[in-house]
């Protein structure tokens, strides 16, 4: 009964169709059965080939593994077909390893039996001939198609350099640092297909994110802190967040679709990394097109990321040098200025003090204490200018009544706010002792109502609260003036930033806000075009 299982196993074999029954009644008694496991080799590329194999249940893999170490599957076979033929015809080494596929059964013919069968079964050479044609012209195609696969894959990669290249080209293609942001932006989201996306940058100072957004007709400067939200934790942990549905997933903030009516649906985060590493911002793309982002876009995010950081050090590279060589000279004429006054300043504060000490007038002496005033101003002015230009920061830390630095200042304030139309409105309710470098503030409350005159050129009102909060003074400046774009908001600390005037050094708003970090104090600014602007100051009681 095994004999008979087995001739009718090898009957149904493609060699032996319409083989007679003699023929195989006389193979049978020579032929050796054997079973393989599951991935196990049945020979190996290179071993000496003595026999055939007829497949009489389960499936064989035919493969060659490259000198890249990659296997490549030649063919599978399965019961009823045969393999390692060609060993038996040309009598060389095996060319490729066979291992089972799945538990198989294997009758091996031998190299004698097999000449017989060439020699007295026609049928069987016929059936030989005809099956290693077939393989033949499989194979030719199976080579035509995965070389047509290797060109296709050729001509994408060779796209994708060239995307690249081009995306490289235009991210360097600018030192300003906010048209290279946008250019970068627009290159990502172009080249993923993405329906709008953000680049965030890492402030290392602040520990936050920062980017710039467009806000109707004006730009507008977002904020978040590391390790919150989607792009905070990209930014913390440097890892990929790829989600093909947002609100699926319990890591997305559905509250900013609500606000803004837009339905985010597929998201792509990433690190933006430098040369060495390092996270220097965060790329965050939305809804790709009729698609989810694929690995491929990943990639290419990854790549465009080294061109990116590089792109934007320089620019901020550039943009230190540009400041760096602008304070260089302002200190310069400022250091020149005061080499050149020193004298004549001097003889005129001097001639004051004299006027005073003799006239007998007392609007004499008023202007001479005038004189004396703006001439210590004068002198103190540029020096300010020079000390920032060389970063030196010196503080004279004094005890004072508050509210009687705030009368004085805003005494000497008046009267040149009464000069351009503009009505001094103060409620200074604060009073008591801090530690401060009057000087200083002086000159920070000077330049903000100087700033706050210049936005009201056709006058206005400026009011001064002081108050009480946290254990804080906190000063509002409160003018009724033109305001500024937001864009300006976010600059205005910086040096050489001015607007809507055309005299003064831009170095103002810069000095008074080093003057307020120098009190451990922060600052803040609300404006609102057309509505004018409030300045506020926090202030610690001591400052030393």
């Amino acid at each position: 009964m095994q004999d008979l299982a087995l001739i009718n196993k090898i009957r149904y074999n493609v060699l032996f169709e319409s083989a007679s029954e003699e023929v195989l009644q006389t193979l049978l008694p020579n032929l050796n059965e054997m079973h393989f496991a599951a991935g196990q080799v049945i020979f190996e590329d290179g071993s000496e080939g003595n026999s055939m194999f007829l497949i009489l249940s389960g499936s064989v893999k035919i493969c060659k593994v490259t000198k890249m170490n990659e296997e490549v599957v030649l063919g599978i076979l399965h019961a009823g077909d045969f393999f390692g033929e060609l060993e038996m015809i040309d009598t060389r080494a095996r060319s490729a390893r066979v291992s089972a596929m799945t538990d198989s059964k294997i009758a091996i013919l031998n190299r004698k039996d097999f000449n017989i069968l060439l020699e007295t079964c026609p049928s069987f050479s016929y059936n030989l001939l005809r099956m290693m044609s077939l393989r033949l012209r499989t194979s030719n195609q199976s080579f035509l198609l995965q070389g047509e696969h290797y060109f296709q894959e050729t001509l994408h990669r060779l796209n994708k350099m060239h995307k690249l290249i081009e995306a490289s080209k235009i991210v360097n293609s600018s030192l300003d640092l906010q048209k290279l942001l946008s250019n970068i932006l627009q290159t990502a989201t172009g080249t993923t297909n993405a329906d709008r996306g953000t680049l965030f940058i890492i402030d290392e100072i602040k520990k936050e994110l920062w980017s710039k957004v467009l806000q109707g007709e004006s730009t507008v400067e977002i904020r978040l802190p590391i390790g919150k939200g989607i792009a905070g934790f990209v930014a913390a942990t440097g890892e990929t967040i790829n989600i093909p549905d947002a609100y699926a997933d319990s890591r997305f903030n559905p509250e900013v679709d609500k606000s803004t009516g837009y339905r985010t649906k597929t998201i792509l985060c990433m690190p933006m990394k430098n040369k060495d590493g390092k996270i220097i911002g965060v790329f965050q793309l939305l809804n790709k097109a009729n698609a989810t982002f694929s690995k491929e876009d990943e990639e290419f995010i990854d790549a465009l990321s080294i061109h990116a950081s590089i792109a934007i050090e320089n620019a901020q590279l550039a943009q230190q040098m540009v400041q760096s060589e602008r304070l260089s000279a302002v200190g310069q004429m400022a250091s020149t200025i005061i080499h050149d006054i020193k004298n004549p300043m001097g003889t005129l504060r001097v001639y004051a003090q004299v006027m005073k000490k003799k006239s007998a007038d007392d609007e004499t002496r008023k202007m001479a204490d005038e004189m004396i005033s703006q001439v210590d101003r004068f002198v103190k002015m540029t020096q300010e200018i020079l000390d920032f230009t060389r970063g030196v920061s010196s503080m004279n830390i004094q005890e004072c009544e508050f509210s009687e630095v705030m009368d004085a200042v805003l005494l000497f304030i008046a009267k040149d706010l009464t000069k351009r139309n503009v009505q001094l409105v103060q409620n200074t309710e604060f009073k008591g002792n801090v530690k401060v470098d009057q000087d200083k503030l002086m000159r920070v409350f000077y330049n903000i109502a100087g700033n706050a005159a210049d936005a009201m050129p056709n006058g206005g009102n400026l009011i001064v609260n002081t108050f009480e909060k946290n254990k804080q003074i906190v000063i509002e400046f409160i003018d009724t003036g033109t305001g500024m774009p937001d864009e300006v908001k976010a600059k205005i600390f910086e040096p050489f930033m001015t607007f809507g005037k055309k005299h003064g050094t831009g170095l103002g708003m810069a000095i008074v806000k080093k003057i307020v970090d120098d009190h451990h104090g922060k600052i803040e600014i609300d404006s609102e075009m057309g509505k004018g602007t409030t300045i506020r100051i926090m202030l610690p009681k001591d400052a030393s």
